[in-house]
């Protein structure tokens, strides 16, 4: 594991601190934890930002409208249970 240093506000230090001790975990666990979410939270923005993109392009909207006809037709020839 490779260290980091930097500064940060006094203010977020403090919260930081009370928000590790208030579960029980040391600042930098906590922080890796949090950097983590907060990483996980900007990669699903970024997938609905490129669906709500592709939902105003019309060529896609075509293609998607295309796939679900055959997709349903598929399941129309598909044998019951």
């Amino acid at each position: 594991m490779s260290a980091f240093t930097t500064s940060l506000p006094d203010e977020l230090l403090l919260q930081l601190a009370a928000k590790a001790e208030q579960y029980g975990l040391p600042r930098n666990r906590f922080i890796e934890r949090a950097l983590r979410i907060y990483l996980e939270q900007l990669d699903r923005a970024e997938f609905r930002a490129s669906y709500q993109r592709m939902a105003q392009d019309s060529e896609t909207l075509i293609l998607a409208e295309q796939g679900m006809n055959e997709y349903l037709n598929q399941i129309g020839d598909a044998p019951s249970r």
